[in-house]
């Protein structure tokens, strides 16, 4: 992940996806590299029917704080990336 955004330097944004991650992973991934950790999702079933051991939803509260956790500033943001809120 480091290394892909240092070489993949015209890609404004790299996504973990803490359902695929796992949510220690995911947390892990923002320090090297992603910058987007996504979402907020109610009942996840697609991964899940592929054999994904993740937890299934994550509320907005629980983001918010892994972000925290991490050490960084959660925002909330729109498809385009535009900041919509921050906590």
């Amino acid at each position: 992940l480091a290394i892909s955004r240092l070489m993949l330097d015209n890609i404004d944004h790299i996504k973990a996806f803490w359902v695929m991650l796992g949510i220690p992973v995911a947390q892990i991934a923002l320090n090297f590299g992603a910058d987007d950790l996504d979402g907020t999702i109610v009942e996840e079933r697609i991964m899940h029917a592929a054999g994904a051991s993740a937890g299934r939803g994550i509320s907005k509260q629980d983001i918010i704080k892994l972000i925290k956790d991490a050490g960084y500033i959660p925002t909330e943001r729109d498809t385009l990336y535009n900041v919509i809120n921050t906590f």
